[in-house]
């Protein structure tokens, strides 16, 4: 009968997320996370085939609390603004988890209409938030997320990698700023 596993999967899983939070996920290595859980490398490729494997339980455990934060967002009133306010909230609070899923290099440049559906499991909830929001039909409304995420994305990457910070106020702020202007291009109106 082969020994007992000194540790569970979900344990490695979180001694692995816990580097990659605090170094990035490619400090994630067998030494590194050996020397996390207070043992050799060894227990680990006794639940884990590879190293690659534990890197993906990484990036899905990295995706699952990105995703509490988007839940939070949508629950806020207004939704849309919720979860632009979580998204660069999450980048200010997990910088690295954050620089992993949205900072990495794609393995193909898709064009920047198809690239959320790509990089954000929740992207139907939040479009939906959008149209349900303001009344928009999915053209406009995935239009007006495009251009707030480049936006909120662009505070988010700011303060991913500690180039400035703002408050709360001032991102809510700006983004109340850029919101009503394109929305009012969207719908026509004049400024």
């Amino acid at each position: 009968m082969p020994p007992k596993c000194k540790f569970t999967r979900e344990e490695i899983i979180q001694a692995a997320l816990s580097i990659a939070r605090t170094e990035g996920a490619s400090a994630v290595t067998a030494r590194a996370l050996g020397a996390k859980l207070g043992s050799s490398s060894k227990p680990i490729f006794s639940v884990f085939e590879n190293m690659e494997e534990v890197q993906s339980e990484v990036l899905k455990a990295a995706k699952a609390l990105y995703a509490g934060y988007i839940r939070v967002g949508l629950q806020q009133d207004p939704a849309f603004k919720g979860v632009g306010m979580q998204y660069v909230l999450f980048a200010i609070r997990e910088p690295k988890l954050f620089q992993l899923l949205f900072m990495s290099e794609q393995p193909q440049k898709p064009p920047v209409s198809g690239i959320l559906p790509i990089i954000d499991e929740s992207y139907d909830k939040i479009l939906q938030s959008v149209q349900d929001g303001y009344g928009l039909g999915e053209a406009d409304a995935k239009a007006l997320y495009r251009h707030l995420w480049i936006y909120s994305h662009g505070i988010a990457v700011l303060c991913a990698t500690n180039m400035c910070s703002f408050t709360a106020q001032e991102i809510g702020g700006m983004m109340t700023e850029v919101f009503v202007g394109l929305l009012k291009e969207i719908k026509g109106e004049s400024a």
